[in-house]
């Protein structure tokens, strides 16, 4: 993976390209490149995965009269079958890189080149003649990329902190901003990045920028269709998409290893990895782990049981070469402000933070890892899915604290906090593409598949890129594979919830794949501390700030943060894991962001 960015139509100079270039290190270790042409700047910061000497960007092409030059941050999966479909049209190549593919592709096919690509991506390519900008990004939004439009010129880039480097870019908030992260955060807006006028671009969207103008269209979404096919043949067609995907996504010229949480996907990810490695190779697999949660694991509805003895199961049987990382309640309290940095933006507390240490550690020893990402959401593992009670209510399934919320949020604002949560959660449900002759319950379903495809599942893939690639780290989510999606949306959630089990078809398609006791464990979430060391680290540093003049109470009224230290709410603040000790730390997060970016109020 790495870092693209440009600037396009705006004036730059050499010292300013450094400078935008530097915010861009840490997603591209390797190598660096620049390509200018009059008011153009295109901009690269590379991480090496494959062809590291053929890869190498910005990079050109002359074809058919137009050059084209590409800066692009992604893997494509099916690389060798678009380019043999390219050869045949007349192109050649140089390397055996997937970034030679995608520009041939763009020259080729133009817009419609994304039709072909099965990967994760965010990319620009400029065409010199037509002076012309295309950006595209993946389908499902596993890549970054933003944008800002300045008057007849263009600022993008992977993150926001290299658009925030170009002069006269504020960082500054509106009412909508500040209602974002008190209301819905730390999710967002689909398109937002929070910061006025800075835009993401959709997952499964492109966008032209041409005479000073820029027009964005949607290229994919998910889209209802008939299933027939039975529940035998669904099974072997799961099966079949989910094998593929990993094998596809183990392609790399370094060395892969995995994710392993002794969890039901992280293990089928592992698994299938093994048995393709025969032995031949070791797999190396890593696990995340808290000092004192042995002592200190507490059982909740969430978070069931500890992952240990699940890891050595799997860890044993397989034969990896195993990897643990052991987090004190320290590192993940001194972790929260590097987290922030890498996301721009508060994140999911030490949640974030947590995996930001883990990673770090993992990239001692692989550049590339694969993890387990969106089976939950494309599965319907989730426990909202599965809670009747949830499910029947209208809101966001995994915030359902808007009063909590609302009550923490100091401004006053113009418009109706209520409304804008709802108007939010309504908007995406309407957009749902459903057969109009689906029952109820497969209406809701899906449209539960939607909310979390456009916010919950877009939280947690902005968590994993920008924690892994801020130690240039690659990871891989086979789960995320567009073809698994498409199929899992039109099988019924009959088949998905085979024997009234949390992704029970999943399950029966991998039997024989993992030991049993993997196979059917209870659904546990990504690990968190129960070390009351670090409630007490995260407690006294809010109490410190409870007595400042710091920014944070320009958007938090003090007394209720006063009392999220006196007690646990019903519910957690976001998801599964933000939970009080969260909260706090998310706080916190807050301060340090309105601090650390100098963020303005504008409303």
């Amino acid at each position: 993976m790495c870092a693209i960015s440009g600037v396009i139509g705006l004036p730059w100079d050499a010292d300013l390209l450094t400078k935008m270039l530097h915010t861009m290190y840490r997603r591209g270790p390797d190598e660096r490149g620049i390509y200018t042409d009059r008011n153009t700047a295109l901009l690269h910061s590379r991480l090496a995965i494959m062809d590291p000497a053929g890869g190498k960007q910005p990079m050109k092409l002359h074809w058919a009269g137009e050059t084209y030059v590409l800066v692009y941050n992604g893997e494509l999966y099916n690389t060798e079958q678009i380019r043999q479909e390219l050869i045949r049209r007349g192109h050649g190549f140089t390397g055996h890189s997937d970034t030679e593919v995608v520009l041939h592709a763009y020259a080729e096919f133009g817009s419609s080149c994304v039709e072909w690509f099965n990967g994760i991506y965010a990319f620009a390519v400029w065409e010199e003649k037509a002076e012309r900008l295309f950006l595209c990004r993946d389908r499902i939004g596993v890549k970054p990329l933003f944008y800002k439009e300045q008057e007849c010129g263009l600022l993008f880039a992977s993150e926001m902190k290299t658009i925030l480097a170009y002069p006269g870019v504020r960082t500054e908030i509106d009412e909508e901003g500040a209602a974002q992260l008190l209301l819905l955060g730390p999710g967002r807006l689909p398109g937002s990045g929070i910061f006025r006028e800075i835009r993401e671009l959709e997952p499964g969207c492109s966008a032209v920028w041409e005479k000073g103008k820029l027009k964005t269209f949607r290229y994919w979404k998910l889209r209802d269709r008939e299933h027939r096919e039975n529940f035998s043949d669904t099974v072997a067609h799961v099966r079949y998409l989910v094998e593929d995907a990993i094998r596809r996504q183990r392609i790399a010229d370094v060395p892969v290893g995995t994710f392993l949480s002794g969890g039901l996907d992280s293990s089928i990810i592992t698994a299938v990895c093994r048995k393709d490695t025969d032995g031949e190779t070791d797999l190396r697999t890593f696990s995340v782990d808290y000092e004192n949660n042995d002592r200190y694991f507490t059982s909740n509805e969430f978070q069931p049981n500890s992952d240990g003895e699940y890891i050595r199961l799997m860890q044993n049987t397989m034969g990896t070469d195993h990897h643990w990382s052991v987090l004190t309640a320290q590192q993940l309290a001194d972790a929260l402000e590097d987290s922030v940095i890498a996301r721009d933006l508060p994140g999911m507390a030490d949640v974030d933070s947590s995996l930001l240490v883990f990673c770090g550690h993992i990239r001692q020893h692989v550049k590339v890892a694969l993890s387990g990402e969106c089976a939950d959401e494309i599965f319907g593992g989730y426990p909202w899915y599965r809670d009747k009670r949830i499910r029947e209510q209208e809101g966001f399934p995994w915030a359902q604290n808007t009063h909590q919320r609302i009550a923490l949020l100091k401004p006053k604002l113009s418009f109706s906090p209520e409304e804008f949560v709802m108007d939010a959660y309504r908007q995406v449900c309407s957009d749902s593409d459903i057969l109009p002759e689906a029952s109820a319950e497969e209406r809701r379903m899906k449209e539960m598949v939607n909310l979390n495809f456009r916010y919950f599942m877009q939280t947690l893939l902005d968590r994993k890129d920008r924690m892994s690639m801020y130690h240039g780290l690659e990871v891989r989510v086979p789960f995320c594979d567009h073809r698994i999606a498409e199929y899992l949306y039109g099988v019924p959630w009959e088949m998905k919830d085979h024997q009234g089990m949390e992704k029970g078809l999943l399950r029966r398609a991998v039997e024989g794949l993992l030991p049993e006791p993997v196979l059917y464990r209870k659904k546990s979430p990504y690990p968190k501390t129960f070390d009351p060391q670090y409630e007490r680290l995260v407690t006294n540093r809010l109490k410190v700030l409870l007595v400042q003049d710091t920014p944070l109470w320009d958007l938090v009224n003090l007394h209720e943060a006063q009392k999220i230290l006196n007690g646990e709410h019903s519910w957690p603040w976001y998801g599964q894991l933000m939970r009080r000790p969260q909260t706090i730390a998310w706080l916190l997060q807050l301060d340090f962001w309105l601090k650390h970016y100098r963020v303005e109020l504008r409303f």
